[in-house]
Order: structure tokens, then C-alpha cells, then sequence
């Protein structure tokens, strides 16, 4: 698994049998216990708000935004349901800012969606 929280792990074939590099593990433990406590509240709140069953995959990551104008740090949550759907968004803040208002409402499940094979730029 990877302690980054990176997103892309999610996707269907990624992370088996791959390693997870030195200077990665090194920036994820760096992070510190504040960094993985807001990580696992935020998955928390993700799996109440959607209704999520315990065995849905959820990633939680922080960002540094690359686009000029956007906020420095931002927030990304995929996950996935049980019929391989995935689903994402972006909360623009930090991950420890991040609070249970800052969540799209559970009837925009459906459209946070996005099947395999298709990718967005924005997320």
C-alpha cells in the first residue's frame, strides 16, 4: 500500500508488485502522525457521506498545485464502490483544513464517477 496516500494506486492493476521508492516512503513518514490522523478522518467522512461499504477502497491525498492561481495545497478523495466504479474529487485546501462541509453532498455520488479508461484534467 502506498503511505503516500497517492491516488493513482486505485486505479485496477496499479501497485501489484510494485515498490513504493525510497524518497517516497521517506516524504510519507516525514508527514508526521497530524498529516495521517486528518488523512483518516477525511476517509472517514467519505465512507459516512457516500454510504461507502467497509470494503471500498478510499484514497486520501495532498497536492501541491501546479496551476498558477490555484490554492497551494489541495485535497484529492477517490474511491471506489463495488461495482468498480471510481469515483474523485478535489477539496481545495489542505488535507489537515479539510472539514465534513467540505465534501460534496451524497446525492453527487453518481456524478463523481468516471469508468475506467476515461481521465480528467481537473482531478
Amino acid at each position: 500500500m502506498d503511505l503516500s496516500g497517492n491516488w493513482v494506486r486505485l486505479r485496477r492493476g496499479a501497485g501489484r508488485g510494485a515498490r513504493m521508492g525510497d524518497e517516497a516512503l521517506l516524504d510519507a513518514l516525514r508527514k508526521g502522525t497530524e498529516f495521517f490522523e486528518a488523512r483518516a478522518r477525511v476517509r472517514d467522512w467519505t465512507r459516512e457521506r457516500f454510504a461507502l461499504d467497509p470494503d471500498d477502497a478510499i484514497a486520501v491525498s495532498e497536492i501541491e498545485a501546479t496551476l498558477p492561481g490555484c490554492p497551494p495545497r489541495e485535497t484529492v478523495i477517490e474511491f471506489r464502490t463495488g461495482d468498480g466504479m471510481r469515483h474523485h474529487f478535489k477539496v481545495f485546501k489542505p488535507l489537515a483544513a479539510v472539514v465534513p462541509e467540505d465534501l460534496p453532498p451524497a446525492w453527487m455520488k453518481g456524478a463523481l464517477g468516471m469508468p475506467d479508461g476515461i481521465e480528467c484534467d481537473c482531478c
